[in-house]
């Protein structure tokens, strides 16, 4: 991998004056005329950890995130990346990061080594081609021209491009978004070691298997606050002592009787599907059984699980991630 690499240019390690936080967010504020994007967060990043920033549209996701690359000032607080006042030197910055964007445009006549070796000019230090190329899996693809790589490849391209400078920084925006299951969990494992080489990463992401996977911790933004930060056992452990008992939602079932059923705390529908939140797995689905069968029904798919991050997001923010 790119720190401690057995490849050329590959930085030898982590400085032992490096220890603090990679990024210190105090009382940031930013507005945009009458709406309030981002009010008064706070939050840090700590040296090699994956940190995860979950939140539906319209959270200050993205306000957040371009503050910390040095794209956007604040209106208020202070952002220190890498050390260094993101406000007044952002072009200290910049050398020292690498940037994911959701949505990129590319060069669309430039095969893929040819535009992977421009961006590498940009930078005094740089990864070598091959190895950026082998990080993505793309070296099959390493003569096409862009415009004729699919979306999940073009994503790949994206990351390698936000890795050519060998950042010790990573901040990566959604960065799965049409890749196939197998190009996804690919791209897990690049992460993966990313973190095992010392980098850091700030991930953005829609797929809450993937913030399970992948973050040590995680922040969920809503309307411009963080309204929970901490690991996933954390934030699940701190809003759910119970299991949660799902099925396929039957229309002949009152949500709210549903919530009167022998332990259950609380009932929902979350994506077609029905969830009892209960202290006592066995009365509940004895009563759920008793109460499907004098109605003649049947209830499909019946399973237990333990409550999860999507379930801390839905009752944070009152309904799912991808809505």
């Amino acid at each position: 991998m790119a720190r401690g690499a057995d490849c050329s240019g590959g930085r030898s390690g982590l400085n032992a004056e490096l220890q603090e936080p990679v990024i210190e967010v105090d009382g940031l504020r930013k507005r945009y005329g009458d709406v309030v994007a981002v009010d008064g967060i706070g939050f840090a990043v700590r040296r090699g950890e994956i940190f995860g920033l979950l939140g539906p549209n319209g959270a200050g996701k993205t306000t957040t995130v371009e503050i910390l690359e040095g794209l956007r000032k604040p209106d208020a607080g202070t952002v220190r990346v890498l050390g260094i006042d993101a406000a007044r030197a952002p072009e200290r910055i910049k050398e020292r990061i690498g940037v994911q964007l959701q949505t990129v445009s590319l060069y669309p006549f430039l095969t893929v080594t040819e535009v992977l070796d421009l961006f590498r000019s940009f930078y005094r230090h740089s990864m070598p081609t091959a190895w950026l190329l082998e990080a993505v899996e793309l070296g099959e693809r390493r003569d096409a021209q862009t415009r004729h790589l699919s979306g999940g490849q073009r994503q790949r391209l994206s990351v390698a491009l936000a890795l050519v400078n060998d950042p010790e920084l990573v901040f990566l925006d959604e960065p799965t978004t049409g890749m196939d299951p197998q190009a996804r969990r690919s791209l897990w494992s690049l992460v993966q070691r990313l973190r095992e080489q010392g980098t850091t990463v700030l991930l953005t992401t829609h797929y809450m298997e993937e913030a399970e996977q992948l973050c040590d911790r995680v922040a969920v933004m809503d309307h411009g606050h963080v309204l929970e930060l901490g690991t996933v056992d954390e934030l699940v452990s701190r809003r759910f002592r119970e299991r949660a008992v799902h099925f396929e939602t039957l229309p002949e079932l009152d949500l709210r009787e549903l919530g009167d059923l022998a332990g259950v705390k609380r009932a929902v529908v979350e994506d077609g599907q029905t969830v009892l939140y209960t202290a006592d797995v066995g009365a509940t689905i004895g009563a759920l059984l008793a109460r499907t069968e004098a109605l003649g029904l049947e209830p499909r798919n019946l399973g237990i699980r333990r409550a999860t991050l999507e379930d801390v997001f839905l009752d944070l923010t009152g309904h799912a991630l991808r809505e």
